[in-house]
């Protein structure tokens, strides 16, 4: 019988960050990777130097302390922010300090900032009137795109900005999306998530095959570049055929895949009798190797779209 004082042990929670930050002289902090020349000329970099610049340092680097070298600590996340300190000429950073050396979840598991999010930073920034001039500055950009960053909402139904809030898609998408209708709207932006495809020319086909009736100006006629009339027609046509398949397939998932479980776990238990798998050995040697691979199945997908 497990005695209760190792359950206790066993469901202790570590705790993955000292309490506090700790300032550490950047040149007691050594990076884990090298950092590429040709990073320190790109956009992304030169924004971090001007952001912290502009507003300060706004996410603490983690560290781990550098085993049997007391003072010294490995750096595991924010290796383009110790480089610009270095560059402004800061010596000093407050850290988190880690308790275990783990960098993947900082450096592989990373949540980009997406169009809809930025811009609500903006607007938000643009509220507490920061200055638009100071905002181009912190983010390395110019202040027609500040302004057009914060106006990037303007015109788009509140359910297609929900569908899109966490997409890294491009601000085009939004451009187009502004003329079509509200329903149009969410149905175009159900397309690009149940796709997963938010290329500016995917959403292009998708405002050509909207109908005349859904767009915001349903006076002015369609222009698509290189297209006729009659391809659009066509297109329009051919998307609702998709949608409508689609639209179907969504309504059946859940309960086809709901079905599946449940056999998956009636197969495996039948196999799990040794009575019923040693009569099936015996008289229907064929159906074991079919019933085991229900049993081990892990996705409902096709092999050759699970790969």
């Amino acid at each position: 019988m497990t005695d209760p004082s190792d359950r206790v042990e066993f469901n202790k929670i570590t705790q993955a960050f000292e309490g506090k930050c700790a300032k550490i002289p950047i040149s007691s902090i050594l990076p884990v990777h090298a950092i590429h020349k040709n990073v320190k000329a790109s956009k992304k970099y030169r924004q971090i130097v001007t952001s912290i610049r502009e507003v300060g340092l706004v996410e603490s680097p983690v560290v781990v302390q550098a085993p049997r070298k007391p003072g010294v600590y490995l750096l595991l996340d924010g290796h383009l922010r110790i480089e610009a300190l270095k560059d402004i000429g800061i010596e000093e950073v407050e850290c988190i300090i880690s308790t275990d050396d783990e960098a993947f979840t900082y450096n592989k598991r990373v949540s980009r900032l997406s169009p809809v999010q930025e811009q609500r930073m903006i607007a938000k920034a643009i509220e507490h009137n920061v200055p638009k001039e100071r905002i181009a500055k912190a983010l390395d950009i110019n202040i027609r795109s500040v302004v057009r960053k914060a106006k990037l909402l303007e015109g788009i139904c509140s359910e297609a900005v929900g569908l899109l809030k966490d997409k890294s898609c491009p601000m085009a998408i939004f451009d187009v999306l502004r003329k079509m209708n509200p329903i149009r709207q969410i149905e175009a932006a159900e397309l690009l998530v149940n796709a997963n495809n938010y290329t500016v020319s995917y959403i292009s086909a998708i405002l050509a095959g909207t109908p005349q009736s859904q767009l915001a100006d349903t006076e002015t006629p369609k222009r698509m570049k290189g297209m006729t009339a009659e391809a659009m027609q066509r297109m329009e046509r051919e998307l609702s055929r998709l949608q409508e398949s689609m639209t179907g397939i969504q309504d059946s998932y859940g309960r086809d895949h709901l079905n599946l479980t449940v056999v998956k776990g009636y197969v495996a238990k039948l196999l799990g009798n040794t009575r019923i798998s040693r009569y099936l050995r015996q008289h229907r040697p064929e159906f074991v190797m079919e019933f085991q691979s229900i049993a081990e199945m892990t996705t409902t997908l096709p092999a050759e779209a699970a790969e």
